[in-house]
């Protein structure tokens, strides 16, 4: 089955070497290569069978993407994607604080409350900020 791992191969020489990459690459391979031989077992050449397998599998641009690369791009870098949700949750969080703020002297300037649901609505950037580190 030496043409079902040239063409595995080539269909991922344009990703950067990892583990992920070659465990996606192995498991490719190994399932191409079964149904080669089911087709074989069912009476197909071998030529055959390894075209019908080919055509059949089709395209792997999802999986390039989920290894990074797309048409010799780059996918969009995670801090770049929540980068623009961290700037809103900040913003979000402190147009919330200032409307708590303004209700709470408007109504019982006496009594200082707007502090509760400040905490409660802080959780809000500080989750983005976490997925922005990626964790």
């Amino acid at each position: 089955m030496k043409r079902i791992s040239t063409h595995v191969e080539e269909w991922f020489r344009d990703i950067p070497d990892s583990e992920q990459k070659q465990s996606i690459q192995e498991e490719i391979t190994q399932n191409l290569e079964e149904k080669v031989y089911d087709l074989m077992r069912a009476g197909k050449s071998e030529e055959d069978a390894t075209n019908k397998t080919i055509v059949e599998f089709g395209d792997i641009s999802d999986i390039k993407q989920e290894l990074g690369v797309m048409r010799g791009k780059p996918v969009i870098d995670t801090r770049k994607r929540f980068g623009l949700h961290l700037g809103f949750s900040i913003w979000g969080t402190c147009l919330i604080i200032a409307f708590f703020v303004f209700i709470n002297m408007y109504y019982t300037p006496n009594t200082i409350w707007f502090v509760y649901p400040a905490f409660v609505v802080a959780w809000w950037p500080l989750v983005m900020f976490y997925k922005w580190l990626g964790w």
